[in-house]
């Protein structure tokens, strides 16, 4: 007899952005799909890489993330949103913001506690709560602007409610967090026992004159918060999987509890070559204006098509809407873009868990100006 798994995930399948690339691939299309940049990085940044493992920085660094490093990332926290972190006690490297997400969670659920989720939501969000046993409890952001409904979130939220997930800039959307949000968000938590896991993994990607609302920026929201952060979305090097967590000492103590089980320890050499770099203000500091170009260059070649933009603040993406063109369902439309039009989008419904159609699709502007042009040259044909 054959041993049997029992599926902790059995209504999950293959994630959207596998599915989508690999009909790209298929299909030789043009892929705005997934969110990776399709231009290089920077070349010191890949030098300083070289150089650390020809200084012989191979071996494991400390399972918090490498000492220098850490300091690194709080001196720039305290630059840019006046706040002291302690990098010893509230700073852990991770393998990229998502596993940084997974761990926050399993660090804090037990089976039966809520999670209150916003979709669209980034696809790991929902396995990532259901497999440590809780229930996510879904509320829609109000469509076209994707705005959140404050007063939704106060009639779900329930003595079994034990997290509020945020994520601003906003994948899929690209909307952000006002400071108005940020006000509802501080009455509601005030005085509970909620906390929040704030994925800020595109911090630097925010546009149009807009601040980002970090919650490292208001003392009351940073000391019930799990803050997930990306270097690979920051330093266009979405394949070394290298991000981190900030969250006040005592939550980071758990934190670290289940992360030294799991991960332990995280590529050193580059760690090095981000302790560097990190000095180096203007490369992160510049990089909003650098995917603003990208995307107002975008918006300006998708006028000459039926495709109808919804307003992007941040991020690689930006929302079209296509009634124009169709009422398909947003999983065929993309599909068959792909396969007749040769450019892969990804649908929207597939951040929801429940059918949705908006006709909108997500595109990643986070390439080439060539890329875009040759995507837009076929897109213009619908």
């Amino acid at each position: 007899m054959n041993p049997f798994i029992q599926s902790k995930l059995p209504t999950i399948g293959t994630t959207i952005f596998t599915v989508m690339t690999s009909l790209a691939a298929e299909y030789r299309s043009v892929n705005l799909g997934q969110g990776f940049p399709d231009f290089e990085m920077s070349e010191q940044l890949v030098e300083l890489v070289n150089t650390a493992m020809k200084k012989g920085n191979n071996q494991y660094v400390h399972m918090n993330g490498l000492q220098l490093l850490r300091e690194r990332i709080s001196e720039k926290i305290h630059t840019l949103y006046n706040t002291s972190i302690d990098p010893d006690k509230e700073i852990t490297i991770t393998p990229g913001g998502t596993y940084a997400i997974y761990t926050a969670l399993t660090t804090v659920l037990q089976p039966g506690d809520e999670v209150i989720v916003f979709e669209p939501a980034y696809d790991s969000y929902i396995p990532n709560i259901v497999i440590n046993g809780a229930i996510p409890v879904l509320i829609p952001l109000i469509h076209p602007e994707y705005k959140i409904d404050w007063q939704l979130v106060r009639n779900k939220i329930s003595p079994k409610t034990k997290m509020i997930m945020l994520n601003t800039p906003h994948n899929p959307t690209g909307s952000i967090l006002s400071k108005e949000d940020i006000e509802q968000l501080r009455s509601i938590v005030n005085d509970t026992n909620i906390f929040i896991l704030s994925d800020e993994v595109y911090e630097h990607l925010i546009f149009d004159g807009k601040q980002h609302e970090s919650m490292l920026r208001y003392p009351d929201l940073l000391e019930r918060s799990f803050i997930c952060f990306s270097f690979g979305k920051t330093y266009h090097c979405t394949g070394w999987k290298l991000g981190y967590c900030i969250a006040p000492a005592s939550l980071m103590k758990e934190f670290r509890k289940v992360h030294q089980f799991n991960c332990f320890s995280c590529n050193s050499p580059a760690q090095f070559a981000l302790a560097e770099f990190l000095q180096q203000k203007e490369a992160y500091l510049q990089v909003g204006k650098l995917l603003q170009q990208k995307r107002d260059h975008f918006q300006g070649l998708m006028q000459q098509t039926k495709f109808k933009a919804l307003p992007s603040y941040g991020s690689y993406f930006q929302l079209y809407d296509y009634s124009n063109i169709s009422n398909e369902k947003e999983n065929d439309f993309a599909v068959r873009l792909t396969k007749e039009y040769g450019v892969t989008v990804i649908p929207v419904s597939a951040f929801y868990q429940t059918e949705t159609n908006n006709n909108v699709v997500r595109f990643c502007f986070a390439k080439k100006n060539t890329t875009l042009e040759e995507a837009v040259n076929k897109l213009i044909t619908i």
